[in-house]
């Protein structure tokens, strides 16, 4: 269901949305993983087939993006363009280097294509033909989707099936368990030693007084140092760590927590954490953001989100997962430009 808001926004409730395995899409990005799995999160959800095309534009025209022009050396009739045709249904696109590109297909596609950018374009609303940003983003139009989290691949249905599938390592973990996400240093927050060491002792204060089991997964971004204090807590806490090898076991981690730490760096694992259902404890390293913490307010005063450290919480909530109501809105996007071209199309033929 599309809910409006107070300034005509629609506003995203979960929905089931019916598989459309004849669509054909483009997933643009310039490959940052954040981008891409919002993306493909959206894509899985509408059932189509897909394609990630990563694009690569060069200085000086990776200044002047988004408005700008793409890199010619990826224009749609040169040789290995990541944008060549025959062109899809639809492209999705996130980043400020994918807008050009986005504008890019839609042109040379003679408006065939629809386009889907996640995020606010930062070129207003005429960036593409349906626009999903954040709540805490201020763009807002009639092309405009806003809710309080991001896109992720983990819907109900998926963390259902996984929470009652067996798995050797977690299953053997008593209650309560703890899945722990964390992060690492990013532009608005840094991982100061003393954060680390705050982090550390924060759970295992959990371990020996709420006798949690912790179920860690760390990032790239990770401190090396920070790393290492969560591997020595693992080893001796009889707890589980991922250790970057294989498949990443978040998935499994989310179904089956009890409750969930999650360093506030990262908006993205916030927002899977938050389609749970699952109390989610935020820690705070240092640094921070204005749009981040409007984000985290939202959440808040949804009782959603709790402080780390701080005392383990067991109230729940309902889930939030906005990626089928995007899929949901895209598709009845898309039917009224193809009824007008079927219309013309009609009409010309008599």
């Amino acid at each position: 269901m599309i809910l409006k808001d107070n300034v005509g926004s629609p506003q995203i409730r979960a929905c089931a949305v019916p598989l459309h395995s004849e669509l054909t899409c483009w997933i643009i990005t310039d490959g940052k993983a954040g981008d891409e799995m919002q993306c493909i999160a959206v894509a899985e959800a509408l059932g189509c087939r897909y394609e990630l095309r990563r694009v690569h534009p060069r200085a000086p025209f990776t200044w002047f993006m988004p408005k700008g022009p793409i890199d010619p050396r990826e224009a749609p009739s040169r040789p290995g363009s990541p944008i060549a045709p025959p062109f899809p249904d639809l492209a999705i696109g996130s980043g400020r280097r994918a807008i050009a590109y986005l504008r890019k297909v839609k042109a040379a596609s003679n408006g065939r294509t629809f386009t889907v950018c996640l995020k606010d374009p930062r070129t207003g609303t005429q960036a593409a033909d349906l626009i999903w940003v954040p709540e805490h983003d201020r763009l807002r139009g009639p092309n405009v989707l806003v809710s309080p989290t991001a896109p992720h691949r983990f819907p109900k249905e998926r963390l259902d099936a996984l929470r009652f599938a067996p798995h050797p390592l977690i299953d053997d973990l008593p209650a309560p368990r703890v899945a722990v996400l964390v992060g690492g240093d990013s532009r608005h927050h840094r991982f100061t030693e003393t954060d680390c060491t705050r982090l550390e002792r924060g759970l295992r204060d959990w371990a020996a007084h709420s006798a949690a089991h912790l179920m860690i997964t760390t990032s790239r971004r990770t401190p090396g140092l920070l790393a290492n204090h969560l591997r020595s807590l693992a080893r001796e806490g009889g707890h589980v760590m991922w250790n970057g090898k294989g498949e990443n076991p978040l998935a499994s981690y989310l179904a089956k927590a009890d409750a969930i730490v999650v360093t506030a760096d990262s908006t993205n694992m916030i927002g899977e954490a938050a389609g749970t259902g699952v109390p989610v404890h935020v820690f705070h390293p240092s640094g921070g953001h204005a749009k981040i913490s409007r984000f985290l307010g939202t959440l808040d005063r949804l009782g959603i989100i709790h402080p780390f450290p701080g005392p383990m919480k067991t109230t729940t909530y309902e889930a939030l997962d906005p990626t089928g109501d995007i899929a949901k809105a895209i598709l009845t996007a898309m039917a009224v430009p193809i009824r007008q071209r079927d219309e013309q199309e009609q009409g010309t033929a008599l």
